[in-house]
């Protein structure tokens, strides 16, 4: 239910990172993730027990039983890097199979402690957790829907809107603190492991999340699977069926999404010609004046005050453009593309994203699937994840021990079309030459997090092109802090970020260092002001101008990204992010590229972080050459994408405003246009009810 994929996003927020999977060069399977947590002693012999598996890899577990006084008990966990729930959720159901009442306690996924109550009594519900509390009075069945559920509750969700259609092909319920979910019957499934078989289906759950998640339920409605390219829940001995309900399931999204992109996408036969345009220019930085754009299938193939338009037919869509402003799609150079991003990024004004890390199959399809008009979406550059075994290895299959494994892992890369190498946490330190020797080799660029037992400067020394995440910066001055493929990476510099002097010699001889190697930074700033700022029950301040534009589920999900900062540092963490600021803004100074990416929610986050940009001291003009040319320069995609230019790729966005002079006009899209194809941006909101 939405506290799954709540606990997805969150992830994804803290750089969890999806997955490259299975077309990497080697057959044999990726070391099991390590360190996975064992099933409490006292959790019943008779419990339904599932594997929780991130990438394949077991992971955690979850296991349901019903005690002796009635109640029905769901314990859930599971290990990423040291991270990771632990939650029981205790539950009485009524006659209907809708809570009367649950409690849940443990730790959520950044191991702050948990604690959540719901009761229904006389016609009067109350919930309490760590985020919010209310009450509401209810003349009919409704279910509350909990911020840090086991996965079963899902199902527990999709039965009790069931049980109000007879022939349980689809149904709906009232959901609090608000909100109605809906549950389809999507497909049916027979499916066997190990000797038995099963009869499953497939719903789809509407009114969590921006689009309908996917269960799967056996015919008395428990749960049987949740999953995706990156996580499986599945009962213990059914994990080889996990791929056959994939593909089915996989099969019902694709179809969704085309029928989307048949209704949404616009395709002027005769072009479409922006009139009294105001165009930004990505090469000055500066505004010209009441211009006119033509465009012609996917190309700009004119561009000047006074166009003679050939009497044609069919003739262009005019768009007025009088009072606003047409820049160049926007970039988001830190992207891991999932399933409604295309519709949110497009809807933002995002053309183009860079993919840091994802599923090989399923993003090379997506890719597919967006050049055939067959899905929505911006787009996708692609860069491919490399990781070292271990306790704390990332979410890939991309594992490597030594440098045979690294150099093959760099050419397959290449031989898939990805342009770019992530080193991740827990490479060895002695095998980052060569991934940066092989990949320079073959011509892709190398970027990445700082891996453990090394500091950013190291890096930048052995080659590295560019930095993820402005933490690493950080971390460069306290070299004592060595566990950073840890969550110690997201702590530490909370910690210790204000005390650094942005004067000193260390800092001084870093820049000189970053200047002389033409390194580049990408900096995710609008993730470490939610992470350091933000307190428990708190609306992040990038989605405060739009959290109320949010499904409800989905605003929920915004109260928890903060970090519980430990006793008497809530003014340290908060100077913390202010010292990130600083150093942005003598970064700048000093002439280091720096690039607008996000790791964070599609299309909403981008336009925050050029936001932060500006609050850093960066010109808004100068932000956005960094969020459009700059960026596709980056790239080596400069002659054609990153600027309104005949000859060009047709990707522009209008504005309602002029961001130039007040970035936060960054949020007020008009009309989007991606390869010539145009996209109304209230459309594209309202298919995933965002409303306007």
């Amino acid at each position: 239910m939405t506290t799954t994929k709540s606990v997805l996003r969150n992830i994804i927020i803290l750089f969890f990172l999806p997955i490259p999977l299975a077309s990497i060069l080697w057959s044999q399977p990726a070391p099991q993730q390590s360190a996975v947590p064992t099933l409490p002693s006292d959790i019943p012999s008779t419990a339904e027990r599932y594997s929780v598996l991130l990438t394949g890899n077991l992971a955690g577990q979850q296991a349901v039983w019903t005690a002796s006084d009635g109640t029905l008990h769901v314990f859930f966990q599971f290990n990423d890097r040291g991270r990771g729930p632990k939650t029981t959720s205790i539950l009485k159901l009524d006659a209907n199979g809708v809570p009367a009442s649950e409690v849940i306690t443990g730790n959520d996924y950044m191991k702050s402690a948990v604690t959540e109550n719901y009761s229904l009594e006389q016609g009067t519900a109350r919930w309490k957790n760590d985020d919010e509390q209310g009450e509401k009075k209810i003349s009919a069945s409704a279910y509350y829907v909990p911020l840090n559920p086991g996965p079963s509750e899902s199902a527990l969700l999709a039965h009790a809107a069931l049980l109000k259609d007879e022939k349980k092909n689809g149904g709906k319920i009232s959901l609090l603190p608000e909100g109605e979910a809906r549950v389809q019957r999507m497909t049916e499934l027979d499916i066997e492991a190990a000797g038995h078989k099963k009869h499953v289906a497939l719903y789809a759950l509407a009114g969590l999340d921006f689009a309908p998640t996917y269960l799967w339920l056996d015919p008395s409605d428990k749960l049987f699977a949740s999953l995706d390219d990156w996580s499986t829940i599945i009962p213990e001995g059914w994990e080889p069926a996990a791929k056959v309900l994939l593909i089915a399931q996989s099969k019902i999204k694709e179809s969704r999404a085309a029928d989307l992109a048949a209704k949404l996408a616009h395709h002027p036969r005769g072009g479409i010609l922006f009139d009294h345009a105001n165009i930004f220019d990505a090469d000055s930085g500066k505004i010209v004046s009441n211009q006119q754009v033509l465009l012609s299938g996917n190309r700009i193939v004119n561009v000047g005050p006074s166009l003679q338009i050939a009497a044609e037919d069919p003739a262009p869509l005019i768009i007025d453009a009088t009072g606003k402003t047409l820049l160049p799609g926007l970039w988001d150079m830190h992207a891991h593309v999932t399933d409604n991003d295309g519709l949110l990024n497009l809807a933002a004004g995002v053309t183009t994203v860079r993919d840091l890390a994802n599923d090989t199959d399923s993003l090379l399809s997506r890719r597919q699937r967006i050049a055939d008009g067959k899905e929505i979406g911006t787009r996708i550059v692609i860069a491919g994840i490399i990781d070292g075994p271990g306790p704390y290895q990332g979410p890939t299959k991309v594992l490597v021990s030594t440098e045979a494994e690294a150099r093959a892992a760099v050419d397959n890369y290449k031989r898939l079309g990805y342009v770019q190498i992530k080193i991740y946490s827990s490479v060895k330190p002695e095998l980052v030459p060569a991934i940066i020797d092989e990949a320079h080799k073959n011509g892709l660029r190398v970027s990445g997090h700082i891996p453990a037992e090394m500091t950013a400067a190291q890096c930048v020394e052995l080659g590295y092109d560019e930095i993820q995440h402005v933490n690493f910066l950080i971390l460069n001055f306290f070299p004592e802090i060595k566990n950073t493929n840890t969550i110690a990476r997201l702590v530490e510099p909370a910690k210790l970020g204000a005390s650094l002097d942005l004067t000193s010699p260390q800092v001084q001889s870093f820049i000189k260092l970053l200047q002389d190697h033409h390194t580049k930074l990408d900096l995710t700033l609008s993730i470490f002001e939610d992470q350091y700022l933000n307190r428990a029950g708190q609306i992040p301040p990038g989605f405060k101008p739009i959290a109320n534009r949010l499904p409800a589920q989905v605003r929920r999900s915004l109260l928890s990204t903060g970090l519980t900062p430990p006793p008497g540092m809530d003014e340290t963490y908060r100077k913390s992010f202010a010292k990130m600021l600083d150093l942005t803004n003598l970064l700048y100074r000093s002439g280091i590229p720096i690039e607008a990416g996000t790791d964070s929610m599609a299309g909403f986050a981008l336009h925050h972080e050029l936001e932060l940009e500006v609050q850093a001291g960066i010109p808004p003009s100068q932000v956005l050459r960094n969020a459009t040319l700059n960026a596709a320069r980056i790239m080596s995609l400069d002659k054609d994408l990153g600027s309104i230019a005949v000859g060009k790729l047709a990707d522009m966005i209008l504005i309602d405003g002029d961001p130039s002079a007040n970035i936060s006009d960054i949020r007020k899209t008009n009309v989007v246009v991606k390869d010539g194809i145009l996209y109304k941006p209230g459309e594209l909101y309202g298919a995933l009810g965002v409303t306007p």
